[in-house]
């Protein structure tokens, strides 16, 4: 198979769909890997780096896209990305469809299949290709509450974890998956006082376990999210439902009775966002403040660290990809687990719940999606 590899043009974006080390493994089963020149830069991975794992350089966007039979990204693709796609293509990256309707629109029209990262799972039910850059977001949201809290970027001016005799900054954490455990474990090592709140007594347990006490654990109530958030100095939103939209867990009006200066980090933006007055940010201008709270919504947060998530990406995203290289669109009749990446395919949503966070209640529903949404 032909696989091409853009650079990413999101903004502040420097990870790379595939790093040497995986094209190298492509290229020694026979595949064709194409790279634009310069993908690799944010990695600090050169063209020759790429050439000695055995690919091809290109120097435009276009090349790559219009020789390649399967693209792999890290991004969702803008809207000259998606124009690029053919129906014959397979396209491999992280999605979010659910609160992007012209994205989906773009990629129905496209003709293309489009896969997402963000909802292939495994055996447990877990989505083993989000878990590692929730990680990174998980404990990337803390370096960024740490640094939004400080009173010359308009925080409360809250030492993380305190000094003898003065209280640690209070920080919440809203969800119990993988970001709010990074979240969490991070937290608690800075020496903060820290709530971890789920709906999930079984995960709960766990936490209460895994963390031997240094962090609470708060089964999810409407009272218990009050209260704890009018009393935190950070709150960092890790709430996830597989390919729909996050729900709303803060809305404004908590806002004005929060402390002044607090921050709220919405790792889940890229869902839509679990605060009401959440709104997508970069790396450039990361916050914005809104009734005295700093929101942080950086919607590519692993961006910042790109050397360490796109290897940690490519380790979980290798496999998949070889058995779609190898494989093609029969790859998902032999493995359920990538068929559930399956967002959209001949011009119709093929996943049941991003359909319905788009609007309608059925796949086949999405028939007509595109001409409403218009």
């Amino acid at each position: 198979m032909r696989i091409g590899v853009p650079t990413e043009i999101k903004s502040d974006e420097f990870r790379v769909g595939l790093v040497p080390g995986s094209v190298r493994e492509l290229a020694a089963r026979g595949h064709e890997v194409i790279v634009q020149s310069g993908a690799g830069a944010g990695i600090f991975a050169d063209d020759a780096a790429y050439e000695k794992a055995g690919a091809r350089i290109v120097k435009s966007a276009e090349e790559v896209f219009f020789d390649s039979q399967m693209i792999v990204k890290v991004k969702e693709p803008q809207k000259v990305e998606w124009k690029r796609l053919k129906p014959d293509q397979i396209l491999f990256t992280y999605l979010h469809l659910a609160p992007d309707a012209q994205q989906a629109i773009g990629l129905m029209e496209s003709g293309a299949t489009a896969i997402a990262y963000e909802t292939v799972t495994d055996a447990n039910g877990s989505l083993p290709l989000l878990a590692p850059m929730s990680e990174v977001a998980g404990r990337l949201s803390i370096e960024a509450a740490a640094q939004a809290l400080r009173r010359p970027t308009g925080g409360r001016g809250v030492l993380m974890g305190g000094v003898p005799g003065v209280k640690p900054a209070k920080v919440v954490v809203l969800g119990g998956g993988v970001v709010g455990t990074h979240a969490a474990r991070m937290a608690a090592g800075l020496g903060a006082d820290v709530s971890i709140i789920d709906r999930s007594l079984p995960r709960l347990r766990q936490l209460d376990e895994l963390f031997e006490g240094r962090v609470r654990t708060l089964a999810s109530t409407m009272e218990t999210i009050e209260t704890e958030v009018l009393a935190a100095d950070v709150v960092v939103g890790a709430v996830l439902v597989a390919g729909a939209s996050a729900p709303k867990l803060v809305n404004r009006a908590m806002l004005k009775d929060m402390k002044k200066g607090a921050v709220l980090v919405d790792v889940a933006i890229d869902q839509g966002g679990c605060f009401e007055t959440s709104k997508p940010t970069t790396h450039a201008h990361p916050t914005f403040e809104v009734d005295g709270i700093i929101h942080y919504c950086v919607a590519n947060m692993p961006g910042a660290v790109p050397v360490t998530s796109a290897q940690a990406l490519n380790n979980a995203t290798l496999p998949f990809v070889m058995k779609l290289a190898e494989q093609e669109l029969a790859a998902f009749d032999r493995d359920p687990h990538l068929a559930a990446g399956l967002n959209v395919k001949g011009g119709r949503i093929m996943h049941s719940v991003v359909a319905a966070s788009l609007g309608f209640d059925t796949v086949e529903g999405s028939r007509n999606f595109r001409h409403a949404a218009e």
